[in-house]
């Protein structure tokens, strides 16, 4: 076989729709990347971009000669609808890169599946539509996508294989990337795929996803055990709730060896067992009051195991803000000690403590310049204990080996709380955020992180999952979904709809 060449790009962004527009200017910030630069990062020691693509280079990199051809790679995290014109001149731009570089035996591509754009409410099948149209129907397309992927059968139908993440927190991005590139190989030697496509009618709230235990990793577990010599892919994807689109809802993707009649038969029985398992997707929150009174008890007696609360409901992983003030507020109000808070997004004020230097007095005002009703606002008299530049390397869990960037940073201490505060939105994803501040994690008795569950695969060293407490209080991430204002949540769902009957069609 001749050596192959294969395209390589990706887009990278789950959409909330409640949040604010995703820019330009913000892509930018986190990993925007065309070309020579695409192929300089992946190549890097600590790429930028997604591990996805470092995953599938070094995989294909194993297996033999090829030669990549970069496009572009642009990744957003977790905020809201892409700005329009600003997707629109990524796909020109990507798929001109295609078409230059034409002919080419394969395309690869990093992508989320949960993205909205201010016009386009399918952004991601949208840019596979368009590479199929560059590259014609035999060409290989395979994507990786991020099991809160939102799908539809567009997206399966322009792929040649889709292939989702099978842990949350997601710390197999790097094997996904690598069995896009095993099955890109069987491809070029003759295998053709055949995908079959279950939607169901079921959110489930955020905080029962997780797959280390409970509904969502039995149904995970379910589906691998149904990999075989004909299976070359099951991918469940529980999607993401609240991009709040037609496209909501579990989806089943099963790619089989050329067995169209196996994929739809097993992709009808794995989604008939997610839905048996439906009531088993119940979330368990601890009220703001209760949180406070614990975390006062973990302060007051060194005796009591320390412990980690999740403010789940302003995640910037699923497109929260970062900022809000609740848990922040009732812990200082209540005189709770030796707890640490963070990281809060707020980039006047990390910006007035670096103009103030280190051991300063400041009156501090979290969200002087917020306006959104969730975020709230709080004043409290501070200290600014340390300052950092904000870049990092990411030692732990699904950003492990990671540059990342979180601005200006500055540690504040408010009453006897420890406050982080960045520059740039960000969930907490390692413990270095922290660490670089000084902070020593397994001395603190009260961690409270902005984060839904990603801080699990980095923290874990510290804080085991009988030491998590989930606090529900406002924010743009709750997993309450009857607080919610849905507009475009396909009705009647699961669990907004409890006496939902639905069989596989």
């Amino acid at each position: 076989m001749q050596i192959p060449r294969v395209a390589v790009g990706g887009f990278m962004l789950e959409s909330n729709s409640h949040s604010p527009v995703a820019t330009r200017e913000e892509f930018a910030s986190v990993c925007d990347l065309r070309g020579v630069a695409l192929e300089a990062d992946w190549r890097s020691e600590h790429p930028l971009a997604a591990s996805t693509i470092s995953g599938f280079v070094a995989a294909m990199n194993a297996a033999g000669p090829w030669e990549p051809v970069p496009l572009r790679h642009a990744g957003g995290g977790a905020s809201g609808p892409v700005e329009q014109g600003y997707f629109d001149e990524l796909v020109d731009e990507m798929c001109a890169r295609l078409r230059a570089a034409l002919p080419v035996d394969g395309v690869f591509l990093s992508l989320h599946g949960a993205a909205i754009a201010t016009v386009d409410p399918d952004p991601d099948g949208t840019l596979l539509a368009r590479v199929r149209e560059v590259v014609g129907p035999a060409v290989p397309v395979l994507a990786t996508l991020d099991l809160h992927g939102n799908i539809v059968q567009r997206m399966v139908d322009a792929a040649s294989v889709l292939v989702a993440y099978r842990t949350n927190p997601h710390v197999d991005m790097p094997e996904r990337g690598a069995e896009c590139a095993s099955l890109l190989h069987e491809m070029l030697r003759g295998m053709a795929p055949a995908a079959a496509f279950v939607k169901l009618p079921f959110v489930p709230p955020s905080v029962t996803q997780n797959t280390a235990s409970g509904p969502y990793g039995d149904l995970i577990d379910y589906g691998q055990r149904c990999v075989d010599a004909d299976v070359a892919n099951v991918s469940i994807l529980s999607g993401f709730t609240l991009g709040d689109t037609p496209k909501n809802g579990m989806s089943v993707i099963v790619t089989t060896r050329g067995r169209p009649d196996k994929a739809r038969a097993l992709a009808r029985q794995i989604a008939a067992f997610a839905w048996s398992e439906r009531q088993r997707y119940v979330p368990r929150l601890t009220s703001l009051a209760d949180a406070t009174r614990r975390a006062l008890e973990c302060g007051r007696d060194a005796g009591k195991p320390s412990l980690l609360f999740a403010d789940v409901a302003d995640n910037p992983g699923g497109g929260g803000r970062g900022n809000t003030v609740w848990i922040l507020q009732a812990f200082v109000q209540a005189g709770v000690q030796g707890a640490v808070f963070g990281p809060v997004f707020d980039p006047p004020l990390a910006g007035q403590a670096h103009g103030l230097g280190e051991g300063a007095r400041l009156d501090a005002v979290f969200n002087r310049d917020e306006d959104h009703p969730l975020s709230g606002r709080f004043a409290a008299p501070a200290v600014v204990e340390r300052l950092h530049a904000g870049a990092y390397v990411a030692r732990r869990g699904i950003s492990a080996g990671n540059a990342i960037d979180n601005g200006p940073t500055a540690l504040l201490r408010v009453g006897g709380v420890r406050v982080v505060v960045i520059s740039r939105r960000d969930q907490a994803r390692d413990p270095v955020q922290f660490e670089m501040l000084g902070i020593d994690l397994a001395r603190v008795r009260a961690l409270v992180v902005k984060s839904r569950g990603h801080f699990r695969a980095a923290f874990d060293e510290f804080f085991g999952d009988e030491r998590i407490v989930e606090v529900d209080v406002p924010g743009l991430t709750t997993p309450v979904l009857a607080n919610v204002a849905w507009q475009r949540m396909p009705r009647p769902v699961y669990p907004l709809d409890p006496d939902l009957q639905w069989s596989p069609p």
